[in-house]
């Protein structure tokens, strides 16, 4: 059987199609010319190498930010007092991060048995300022937090931080809402997966800090608790025990002005939004200078103006709200700094926390980096619905 195929030539106006079986017959058409024959042999193209740099679906969450030497020595010397029982009873000993893990690992999608307000448009007493400057700023001081997690092995240690926000829940105590990707970072050092296995683990020190107050005077208060740990969204809560300056703190639950208000509605994609930033070192040009104040730990903060741009769902794909996507993350602009993971995003005009900042995620190379999240109604898959009474067992 003759194999034939159509072979287009542009080098001229006048266009030839030719069938190689009839190549002889019209030879003096095309002496010139080299024709392509149909083969018996496929020959198969090697693949595109990949871009460079490669453009990874999700990027590493941001590196800590780099604290002050002293602030560094103060957490480790707390870190060690608490561990001794110095300062405390053993009602009130700190939890060890191996502790910790273990509730990581066990309370992992818990339903608390407490609800959270649905705070969509709080008042105004209980609306998030921005303005540090107004006299009323003062009584949300401390709703949010420095989180650090620290293990200490010989002379070598790892601290690691992000930021936290205190909630509150009827009945009971302090929770603060931050990010896991920290917490899995101390976790998964090989500092404290040594001091496991090895023979000298006594002398292995770790455990969790939430500070608050004044940059001068800072509150350090132990973790004592995971409370609940929602993995894929990558948010903890915490509880934390009391400290000289706030005793009352464990036995019953924050003033509300300490607290933020969290909506249970995901802010439409273009809501103008405030993110509580933290930097080492503020800029000290341009607009993105002004606004900065010190905050605990030596390092920076302000409440950054910012938007939503849209969501995602658990594959990565475009999500919206108001439907019946599955919100799982949510993009906003600017991307955060390095400490804000775990920090509220709140929309600017009703005042509610509408997100968390876990980190940022590379779109594309026309996109670039956007500030990745997850949505506040994920919260709210930690605490009972309203109303909703949970059975033992």
């Amino acid at each position: 059987m003759q194999k034939t195929s159509h072979t287009a030539f542009r080098g001229s106006t006048n266009t030839r199609f030719i069938r190689i079986g009839d190549v002889r017959s019209r030879r003096k058409f095309c002496a010139a010319r080299n024709y392509a024959v149909v083969g018996t042999t496929t020959y198969v193209g090697k693949p595109p190498s990949p871009p460079s740099p490669p453009l990874p679906p999700f990027s590493p969450p941001p590196p800590p930010v780099a604290l002050a030497s002293d602030f560094d020595a103060q957490i480790l010397s707390e870190l060690r007092l608490r561990a001794s029982g110095s300062s405390t009873g053993d009602s009130e000993r700190p939890a060890t991060f191996p502790e910790l893990i273990a509730q990581y690992t066990e309370r992992a999608g818990t339903v608390l048995d407490a609800s959270l307000p649905y705070e969509s448009r709080p008042v105004g007493s209980r609306k998030v300022l921005f303005d540090p400057s107004r006299d009323n700023n003062t009584r949300q001081e401390g709703a949010v937090a420095m989180v650090v997690h620290a293990v200490e092995r010989g002379a070598q240690h790892k601290l690691a931080h992000c930021s936290g926000f205190a909630v509150t829940a009827p009945g009971l105590p302090e929770i603060l809402v931050t990010c896991a990707h920290t917490f899995e970072e101390i976790r998964r050092d090989p500092l404290l997966q040594a001091s496991s296995a090895g023979p000298d683990r006594h002398t292995t020190t770790s455990g969790s800090f939430i500070i608050t107050g004044a940059p001068s005077a800072p509150v350090i208060r132990p973790v004592s608790a995971v409370l609940s740990a929602l993995h894929r969204a990558d948010l903890l809560l915490l509880s934390a025990h009391p400290s000289a300056q706030h005793p009352s703190a464990s036995t019953s639950s924050l003033p509300a002005s300490r607290t933020y208000p969290i909506s249970p509605y995901p802010a439409p994609p273009g809501t103008r939004v405030r993110a509580h930033f933290v930097s080492s070192v503020p800029p000290t040009y341009g607009a993105d200078a002004e606004g900065w104040r010190p905050w605990v730990g030596g390092t920076w903060s302000k409440w950054v103006r910012g938007t939503v741009l849209g969501y995602r769902d658990f594959a990565g794909r475009e999500a919206q709200p108001g439907t019946y996507d599955a919100l799982s993350h949510m993009l906003f602009d600017p991307p955060p700094t390095p400490g804000s993971s775990g920090g509220p995003i709140v929309d600017e005009e009703s005042g509610a926390v509408v997100g968390v900042m876990l980190g940022t995620q590379l779109q594309n190379r026309i996109e670039g980096v956007r500030g990745w999240g997850a949505p506040a109604e994920s919260i709210f898959e930690m605490f009972s619905l309203p109303g909703l009474k949970l059975k033992d067992g």
